[in-house]
C-alpha cells in the first residue's frame, strides 16, 4: 500500500507553489520531498525538461510571484510530473482562471497528456472540460454518491468544440446535471 503512494502525484485546484523557490526549484521540491536530495543534476535536468513540457522553459528563474496563474499551474503540473508517478490525480486545477486561460489550460493539459501518456485522473464541474480531456467521464450524483453513468468518448484528438457527436455528449452532460439540480423545498418554520 506504501508503495503505490509513489505511484501517484497531485494537481490541486491552486498551485500550492512554494513562493520563496523558483519555478525550477518548485518543480524539484516533489522529487526531493519523494526520493530525497541525491542525483540532483539528473533531477535538474528533468525538472528542466519539465518546464519546457509546459511550456516555461524561459521561466525557470522567476519566483511564482512573476508568474500569472496559469504559469503557477503550468508549474505544478510539471512539479506532480517530476516524481514520474503513473497516475496523476486533478482536483479542478484550472478553476480558479479565467474562462481564456482556462481554454488555453485545457489544450496545453491535452498536449502534455499526448506527449507523457500519463493516466489523468481530472475532476471538473465543467462540462466543456470534461469533453476535451476525457476519454472516459464519470458522472456522479449528489450525496450519497453514487456512479450516475460512465461516458466513453472517442472522439478524435485534438477535440473541436461543436463536433457533433461532441455536442451529443454534451446534450446529454447538460441533462445529467439538470437532474443533479434540487428544487428549493425547504421552507421556513415560523417558532
Amino acid at each position: 500500500p506504501r508503495d503505490t503512494w509513489a505511484e501517484i502525484a497531485f494537481v490541486f485546484q491552486s498551485p500550492r507553489l512554494v513562493p520563496w523557490r523558483t519555478a525550477l526549484d518548485n518543480v524539484l521540491l516533489g522529487s526531493e520531498l519523494r526520493f530525497g536530495s541525491g542525483d540532483r543534476d539528473k533531477r535538474q535536468a528533468t525538472a528542466v525538461e519539465l518546464l519546457r513540457l509546459v511550456g516555461l522553459a524561459g521561466d525557470a528563474g522567476k519566483y511564482p510571484s512573476m508568474l500569472s496563474g496559469g504559469e503557477r499551474q503550468r508549474v505544478a503540473i510539471a512539479r506532480a510530473l517530476a516524481v514520474d508517478p503513473k497516475i496523476v490525480l486533478m482536483d479542478e486545477p484550472f478553476s480558479a482562471l479565467d474562462p481564456n486561460m482556462r481554454s488555453r489550460m485545457r489544450t496545453e493539459m491535452e498536449r502534455i497528456w499526448l506527449e507523457t501518456g500519463k493516466t489523468v485522473v481530472f475532476v471538473t464541474h465543467d462540462i466543456d472540460e470534461a469533453l476535451q480531456l476525457a476519454d472516459r467521464t464519470v458522472v456522479l450524483s449528489n450525496k450519497p454518491t453514487r456512479v450516475l453513468e460512465i461516458i466513453e468518448l472517442k472522439t478524435p484528438r485534438p477535440r473541436a468544440q461543436g463536433a457533433r457527436d461532441l455536442d451529443t455528449h454534451r446534450q446529454k452532460l447538460v441533462k445529467l446535471f439538470r437532474s443533479l439540480e434540487q428544487p428549493a423545498t425547504q421552507k421556513e418554520t415560523v417558532v
